[in-house]
């Protein structure tokens, strides 16, 4: 009963999770991450975090399943209100959206004192996440991308620093696309990326349509700087 076959997705996360670490995953569903990492002798304790009821009965019911009570610690709660300050000192977020993990590190930030990596993991808007690491000195050490079953993922790892650090040109580019991503340019990121352009594209059509007022007019230069910059990246 060792094993747990973790998604691509959650795998990726899991590699990002620093070696020794005391760990929070918050919004951890089953606690596969969490057993995961624990059953791997990657982390020596975790706790795992969860608003419903529902998700918080299967994560305790996995721990319980692989033994792991003494080492991982199910709560219920609101984000990073399941964490005392200096408790852990990585936090995992994974499949939210990039507003809702925005959000949650915004909320819970004097929760993190003493942590030293976040591992997010948004599925759609990491921008984002990208302005928040700014605005709040993380860095952002670095991104993947990946695709499973049919969706493409994007995963960030950050750490306390410079956080303009990857942004050395096109700050906002890189705040849209990735820094590190728009610099490797991966099959998986054009993919993504030719298919966001066509939205994109579709929406500024719909826009060249509608009734000519400010909140359109201000919308549409906004359309047209995003087609730009992902032209521009994409060649």
């Amino acid at each position: 009963m060792n094993e747990i076959k973790l998604s691509k997705r959650l795998e990726e996360v899991a590699k990002e999770i620093p070696q020794g670490a005391k760990l929070a995953d918050i919004g951890s569903d089953h606690a596969y991450l969490p057993c995961y990492a624990v059953l791997q002798n990657k982390i020596t304790y975790a706790i795992a975090g969860e608003i419903t009821e529902g998700p918080l009965q299967s994560a305790k019911s996995k721990v319980n399943q692989y033994g792991l009570q003494e080492k991982i610690e199910v709560r219920k709660g609101d984000g990073l209100t399941v964490i005392s300050q200096g408790e852990v000192d990585a936090i995992t977020i994974a499949g939210m959206g990039g507003a809702l993990i925005r959000d949650i590190l915004e909320a819970g930030k004097t929760k993190l004192e003493g942590v030293t990596r976040l591992i997010l993991q948004p599925n759609i808007g990491a921008h984002n996440i990208r302005e928040w690491l700014i605005a709040n000195s993380w860095e952002l050490i670095k991104e993947k991308i990946l695709k499973e079953d049919g969706k493409i993922y994007e995963i960030l790892v950050a750490e306390k620093g410079n956080p303009m650090m990857p942004y050395e040109i096109k700050r906002e580019n890189g705040l849209f696309l990735g820094p590190f991503l728009m610099k490797e340019k991966s099959e998986v990121f054009k993919e993504k990326w030719t298919h966001e352009l066509k939205n994109l594209k579709h929406i500024y059509e719909q826009l060249q349509n509608a009734n000519e007022t400010e909140e359109a007019s201000v919308k549409r230069k906004e359309i047209e700087n995003k087609i730009r910059m992902v032209e521009e990246v994409l060649g």
